[in-house]
């Protein structure tokens, strides 16, 4: 068993049950915008097919939640909130050579700030963008991560992992994996301090960077990384169960998240069990082998539920570094441009990286 990591106890956001302040502000303006035209349209689509079990409504659904999230990134891709952070970051790629699931090379984009260039000995911040796992890029994720380099000053390794129902669990988790051990290996020659070595994921990533730490401790080569990341991550099956006992948030979404998971799920019926799938259900002694984990929320989030027992787990096996939850914020909130530009947001993750992963 790994020795129990120490909190600095760095984060204490009072709850209050309700959105205040900024993240009031931007609940306002998306309830605005999904009251009508083509995101109110796509959203009823998206809860009307999400109720149907036919593999024809299955392939509608998927197709209007991957349009939903390029409506999202180029929403986000416009912000001016990110266009300062795009001019002080240098991007370039490379890809990493896998046979899990056939040959494929996993694309990567690399996003160096302008203070870390032409040095060596750099942390690294190994990303796997949001989605579900269903939808999303790592590009489109470039405008969120540029913020993150520049102000954290980490060099930013963003996995264009393969999405479900096309490559389905584990080979998601896999491709990510391969990145890190690749990272790992050639850290000299990519300038990065291999002991600082940072995963991390959000929403449907976390999923992918959950399973990909399950992977590691599973394999004994947890040790490859110092920090892991998750933020508003999807964890297990909780959306199979009696939605009465959830949140107005979970409830909310119990129906699109069970076809998600059918989605990524390979076979959901021999894989109920598998950590690889549903890495809440991962055992007390692979969760002991867990790197330092920290783990993000928005207190009305559709995963509080099942990130608030993860929490409790990874702390009762001595691997929770801090569990940070954002006051009345929503897994929307917490995609909005302006609130990821936020001290909250990026002076949370600022502090966090540098008392957790750079010193």
């Amino acid at each position: 068993m790994s020795e129990r990591v120490v909190s600095k106890f760095l984060f204490d956001f009072p709850m209050k049950g309700k959105a205040e302040g900024l993240v009031a502000e931007i609940d306002a303006q998306l309830e605005v915008i999904h009251k009508s035209g083509p995101p109110a349209e796509i959203r009823m689509a998206i809860e009307s097919l999400s109720l149907k079990d036919d593999d024809e409504s299955r392939d509608k659904l998927l197709g209007m939640i991957r349009a939903n999230m390029v409506g999202l990134t180029m929403v986000t891709k416009a912000a001016p909130e990110y266009k300062e952070a795009e001019k002080l970051v240098t991007m370039t790629e490379f890809s990493v050579p896998t046979t899990h699931d056939g040959d494929f090379a996993v694309p990567v984009e690399v996003y160096t700030p302008q203070q870390l260039s032409g040095k060596k000995g750099n942390p690294a911040y190994i990303f796997a963008h949001g989605g579900g796992c269903v939808s999303g890029t790592a590009n489109g994720s470039k405008p969120m991560m540029d913020s993150i380099a520049v102000a954290c000053s980490v060099v930013v390794f963003n996995v264009d992992y393969r999405l479900a129902p096309e490559t389905t669990a584990p080979n998601n988790v896999k491709d990510f994996c391969a990145v890190v051990e690749y990272v790992s290996e050639h850290a000299e020659s990519l300038g990065i301090d291999p002991a600082r070595i940072c995963v991390a994921g959000e929403s449907g990533g976390g999923y992918v960077c959950l399973g990909a730490c399950v992977l590691l401790a599973q394999q004994n080569k947890s040790h490859l990384v110092k920090l892991a990341v998750f933020v508003n991550a999807m964890v297990d099956d909780y959306a199979f169960s009696d939605p009465a006992a959830m949140t107005n948030e979970e409830r909310s979404n119990y129906s699109v998240m069970r076809q998600v998971w059918r989605m990524v799920a390979g076979d959901q019926d021999t894989q109920s069990s598998d950590p690889l799938l549903y890495p809440g259900k991962a055992s007390d002694e692979i969760l002991a082998k867990f790197p330092p984990s920290i783990i993000i929320e928005g207190e009305m989030d559709m995963f509080i539920t099942s990130t608030t027992r993860l929490s409790h787990r990874l702390r009762r096996v001595g691997r929770l570094l801090e569990f940070i939850v954002f006051p009345g914020a929503n897994h929307a909130t917490c995609l909005w441009p302006s609130f990821r530009v936020s001290d909250m947001f990026v002076g949370t993750f600022k502090t966090a990286l540098e008392e957790y992963l750079i010193k």
